[in-house]
This record gives structure tokens, sequence and C-alpha cells, in this order.
């Protein structure tokens, strides 16, 4: 008996639920329409520490440099933020809005 081998179509490895997604001294921006901060949605948020999950949601500790105390944070209401190159941001705005 013969048996034909065919090249086995490799699977992305599910995501372990207990592997945070974000590391600690990573920025972060909270998403939007959760109701539960209080600051404005979009302000730059560093991690500060990783925390055990909630019910299904991994959970981070975040802090705003222009606030006095720390926030807690599930993944699902994070976003990473990409760190510009010095002067990145200027060249962009010299580009958008110059004659």
């Amino acid at each position: 008996m013969t048996v034909a081998h065919t090249p086995s179509r490799r699977e992305p490895a599910p995501r372990d639920s207990t592997t945070h997604l974000f590391e600690v001294g990573q920025v972060v921006r909270l998403r939007g329409g959760y109701g539960i901060f209080t600051s404005r949605f979009g302000d730059i948020y560093r991690i500060t520490a990783t925390m055990p999950p909630s019910g299904s949601s991994l959970q981070y500790r975040i802090r705003n440099e222009r606030e006095q105390h720390e926030r807690v944070a599930t993944e699902d209401s994070l976003e990473a933020v990409r760190a510009t190159e010095p002067g990145e941001g200027v060249a962009l705005l010299d580009k958008t809005f110059s004659r």
C-alpha cells in the first residue's frame, strides 16, 4: 500500500490567552467608547505593569504623565502607538499645512 504525502499547511499558532500583547514600558492609547475612563480618549499612556486576567480580558496598569495616578485597562481597550522619529511630526505638519 502506498500513501501519498501531501505537505501540511501550517496554521498560525493560537495565541495563548494568558500572554499579554503589550509590554511594560510600551506606549499605548485608549480606544474610545468604553465610558469607564474619565480622561479624554486618545490620551497617550505607558504600560507600567501587566496584571492577571479579569474574566477573559488581560489587564494592564497604565499611566499618563499628566496624571497623578495609574489606571487599570483591559487589553481590548488599548491600541499600540507607533513612536515617531524626532522632527517627524513637524515635517508632516509642514507638508500638510504649508503653501
